[in-house]
């Protein structure tokens, strides 16, 4: 099929007068989780992140160090595995011609990219389209959020846009990025998968105009409830006409999110200010309301997480594949009306499968849990409302020593995290170092950050805010991060421990505070490596899962629970 795929894209290439083809993970809104996953379709590639490149003779698949096991498993009988930061300059290919789909990328991709050595073609017609086209789109409405779930009324959060605008002396911005568009009116929709965002974008000026675009069928709820009048509604075909009609001036627009198709509508028109759009940090510093119901969320899916680990460890005395131990997860999940849907495709991996970090066992392929494995399991919720992502690393028999000191060390990364200073470690490439140091005492390491951003009843993956090698933003009141350090031996098993934390103030002093609850497995732990300080902070942990969750257990699972303490 994949080949067959790439031989009709292939033939297309004189027709449009190039030497190759593009292909980025993103659709047209630049979604994690895409509806329409091109690279999928030409690649088999399902990880979250990755370009394609298809040559007259050679192939590419552009990765990063969570997708390159993976990638050679769905996709090296047909591509060249290459790592994400060879994108960069890229030299591995030089003076062809090289055709885009405007609308899927920016000006800063393509330009640091593919063009230092290369031409690009702007092709319209997207070319996999052509070859695929079943598509299932969503064609369920917008809803609002009320100002008791988000804290903020939409009319306060326009105003502070429009300030920052006046403020950088700019007369519009472009709300390229779906998920803050979602933000600044308090609405959320059907269209992606995994999370609740409405796909539209929004145009708002200075003095505090809004024009939505998106699709009239989405809004009539919106409309209905006076949140967008018909005249502020735009169609997304007419866009360009639209924006002629309006004064000349400044607009800025989000540099990863705004497409070279969007950015050449408004080029004719305004002066262009690249930035990142503010909403990125409005958004990421979550209101009481809004970490109230993330607290409550992480109550529901703690619940859920705990019977599953008492299920699959103690109650469960068959056989089960990776796929059976993730539906039995989600009926937990499902037990809670509140609960709507995976923030994202659970992560189940035994032994082997484990050091895949972003594995997905499919009908056909998946493994039996072998009692002797240690099994990974990364999985998360949708509820009303509130957005989880927790990882859990689970034994069935007395593990390795070797096995244990592992665990013990990332476990140690892991609390190291928790109980940062912030006040001296204040942002993630600080406590980054924290994370990886029992690790790299031994000489190992992961190729993946130690964590990311949260939403709010969003997307399980936000910025600007992450715990990685890179990233400088300080941390501030209300933000949520996620904690996973891991490690990953090829061929044998993985071991991650995630929580989703929060950035918490108390007495004028900032402090992660966890929002995950679900036991961390003290079987796979040598308590011989844990300081007082560490075996405290674990034992505190438990004892406050316990509270927080016995009443929702039966006898059993609360005895159960006891022994974490």
């Amino acid at each position: 099929m994949i080949k067959k795929r790439i031989e009709t894209l292939r033939k297309k290439f004189d027709e449009f007068d190039i030497d190759g083809y593009v292909i980025p993970k993103n659709d047209e809104f630049f979604s994690e989780y895409a509806q329409k996953d091109r690279l999928k379709i030409i690649s088999n590639f399902t990880g979250s992140a990755g370009f394609a490149i298809i040559l007259k003779k050679k192939n590419y698949l552009f990765v990063d160090g969570r997708y390159t096991i993976q990638a050679k498993i769905e996709s090296g009988d047909f591509f060249k595995i290459v790592s994400y930061e060879k994108l960069v300059n890229c030299k591995l290919f030089k003076n062809i011609k090289l055709g885009i789909d405007p609308s899927l990328f920016t000006s800063s991709q393509v330009s640091n990219f593919f063009l230092k050595f290369n031409n690009v073609k702007k092709i319209e017609t997207n070319l996999i389209d052509t070859i695929f086209n079943k598509y299932s789109i969503n064609s369920k409405k917008f809803f609002s959020l009320s100002k008791n779930v988000v804290g903020e009324g939409h009319n306060s959060k326009i105003r502070k846009v429009s300030s920052y605008l006046r403020k950088n002396k700019s007369n519009y911005i472009f709300i390229s990025a779906p998920e803050n568009v979602a933000w600044l009116l308090n609405i959320r929709g059907y269209d992606n998968p995994n999370s609740p965002i409405p796909n539209c974008r929004l145009f708002l000026s200075a003095d505090k105009k809004i024009f939505l675009v998106a699709e009239i069928n989405k809004v009539k709820k919106l409309i209905q409830e006076k949140k967008i009048s018909k005249k502020r509604l735009i169609d997304p075909k007419k866009f360009g006409l639209f924006i002629n009609r309006l004064k000349k001036g400044k607009v800025i627009i989000d540099y990863r999110t705004c497409s070279i198709f969007y950015e050449s509508i408004l080029k004719k028109k305004f002066k262009i200010l690249n930035k990142e759009d503010p909403i990125y940090l409005l958004k990421s510093m979550k209101n009481n309301n809004e970490i109230n119901n993330m607290i409550s969320s992480h109550l529901f899916d703690g619940v859920a997480l705990t019977k599953f680990i008492y299920w699959i460890q103690v109650l469960n005395k068959k056989k089960i594949s990776e796929i059976d131990a993730q539906k039995k997860l989600e009926k937990f999940r499902k037990k809670n009306k509140q609960y709507l849907y995976p923030s994202f495709n659970t992560i189940a991996g035994s032994g082997a499968n484990g050091a895949i970090v972003h594995y997905r066992a499919k009908k056909g392929n998946e493994k039996i849990i072998n009692k002797k494995d240690i099994f990974l399991c990364d999985s998360g919720g949708q509820y009303k409302y509130g957005t989880t992502d927790v990882t859990r690393t689970l034994c069935f028999s007395q593990p390795k020593k070797y096995i244990k000191d592992i665990f013990t060390k990332v476990l140690k990364g892991h609390i190291a995290v928790a109980t940062s200073n912030l006040k001296t470690h204040f942002n993630g490439k600080l406590i980054d170092i924290r994370a990886r140091k029992y690790l790299k005492k031994s000489g190992l390491d992961y190729a993946h950050g130690t964590g990311h951003g949260v939403g709010f009843f969003s997307n399980v993956h936000e910025g600007p805010q992450a715990i990685s090698k890179f990233n400088s933003i300080r941390f501030k009141e209300g933000m949520i991060v996620s904690n996973e350090p891991g490690f990953y031996k090829k061929g044998k098993f993985g071991i991650r421990i995630e929580n989703l934390v929060y950035v918490k103030k108390f007495k004028n002093k900032l402090f992660f505070e966890n929002l995950t609850l679900a036991p961390i497995d003290r079987k796979l732990i040598n308590f011989k490596l844990l300081s007082s300080h560490e075996q405290n902070y674990l034992f505190n942990y438990h004892l406050n899962i316990y509270s927080k969750l016995s009443k929702y257990l039966n006898k059993n699972e609360k005895k159960w629970l006891t022994s974490f303490f």
